[in-house]
């Protein structure tokens, strides 16, 4: 009677777990992935060793932040996506303008504030280096980090195919007192 009930308790246990290990297996690999940042190209958002959510089924926007993989590497990156498919994108004097419009930054207003006047934050530069008509093409995103002096991104590999985007960061979870929110 004992020993039923001991194998009873025993399987129920090792199918509870087997159960949360394949539960997590499958969510990880087909809607979130956790993923450690390396770096500092995303300050003063993301830091080194923040550890973050990714959504792989988010719709992609403007400004979102993304982890891809690495064009020149094994590796993954984590960058904010400027630049959309169909899209001219160009900095002048430390302004973004999107098809010949301005628009504002306000995740960059940390950096800016601090930039003396007679500097750049970003370089110059324009989607016409990347692109012969200048325009983003389908399938296709402009990606820089936030750490704009440090980072390399879009400006140095060129344009992201959307197919390398592994997904959206949705949460910083690590450490525990900057858990937030991404979007």
């Amino acid at each position: 009677m004992v020993n039923k009930k001991i194998k009873r308790e025993i399987l129920t246990y090792t199918s509870v777990i087997l159960g949360t290990v394949l539960l997590s297996v499958v969510v990880q690999h087909y809607w979130f992935q956790p993923y450690t940042v390396k770096g500092d190209s995303m300050k003063p958002i993301l830091h080194e060793g923040n550890r973050i959510i990714i959504n792989k089924h988010s719709k992609l926007e403007r400004f979102d932040i993304v982890v891809l993989q690495a064009p020149y590497s094994s590796d993954f990156l984590v960058k904010r996506i400027v630049g959309l498919p169909g899209e001219t994108v160009e900095y002048k004097d430390d302004v973004l303008y999107i098809n010949n419009k301005v628009k504002k930054e306000p995740h960059l207003h940390k950096y800016l504030s601090k930039v003396p006047a007679y500097e750049r934050f970003t370089e110059n530069f324009s989607t016409y280096e990347l692109s012969p008509d200048g325009t983003i093409p389908d399938g296709y995103v402009l990606v820089l980090g936030d750490n704009r002096r440090i980072s390399r991104d879009g400006r140095h590999f060129g344009l992201t195919p959307i197919s390398s985007i592994m997904g959206e960061v949705n949460m910083k979870y690590w450490p525990l007192k900057e858990m937030t929110f991404m979007h």
